[in-house]
């Protein structure tokens, strides 16, 4: 396990649509378990695979112990989304701003974990906004896209970020 470089807006991988994960390997396993070492190590709630320059279609993320810790997800996709809300992100890979964006309140999400096998995930609220997030990046998306607004912050006032 190692922490990875955190790629910057405007790597051009960071606007690229991620390819499905079609080996179960040790290759994977590493990333993904790099890909929590560096969330953890930048404070972040969420890291997709762009993010630390892989364009493969894998998520990892820790929302707290109380929303199950640690979520792996490999080729997620959101098959239900209702209700709206406004409130604000930011993003490791664009440091120093943040916005608010309008997502879906709730979410029903299938995707798969190590084993291969598919599983369902409907998180709600804020966890919801997070998967979102995600998942945009592996589409070439970054909330700033979405952003109703953006602002700079000061990075030493900085505890979470996605």
């Amino acid at each position: 396990m190692a922490v990875r470089n955190v790629v910057l807006d405007p790597n051009p991988v960071l606007r690229a649509t991620a390819v499905s994960v079609t080996q179960f390997d040790e290759e994977l396993f590493t990333l993904l378990d790099d890909m929590a070492d560096t969330m953890y190590q930048y404070n972040g709630i969420g890291l997709a695979a762009p993010q630390v320059g892989i364009s493969q279609r894998v998520i990892v993320v820790d929302y707290g112990d109380e929303f199950g810790g640690l979520i792996e997800m490999i080729n997620p996709v959101i098959t239900e989304k209702s209700g709206s809300v406004v409130d604000v992100e930011g993003c490791l890979s664009i440091p120093g701003l943040r916005g608010n964006v309008e997502r879906f309140e709730k979410l029903t999400i299938s995707y798969q974990k190590r084993d291969g096998k598919t599983y369902q995930l409907m998180p709600e609220g804020y966890f919801a906004r997070i998967f979102q997030h995600e998942i945009d990046h592996l589409d070439g998306i970054l909330y700033t896209d979405h952003a109703l607004d953006t602002y700079s912050i000061v990075e030493s006032d900085v505890e979470e970020v996605e």
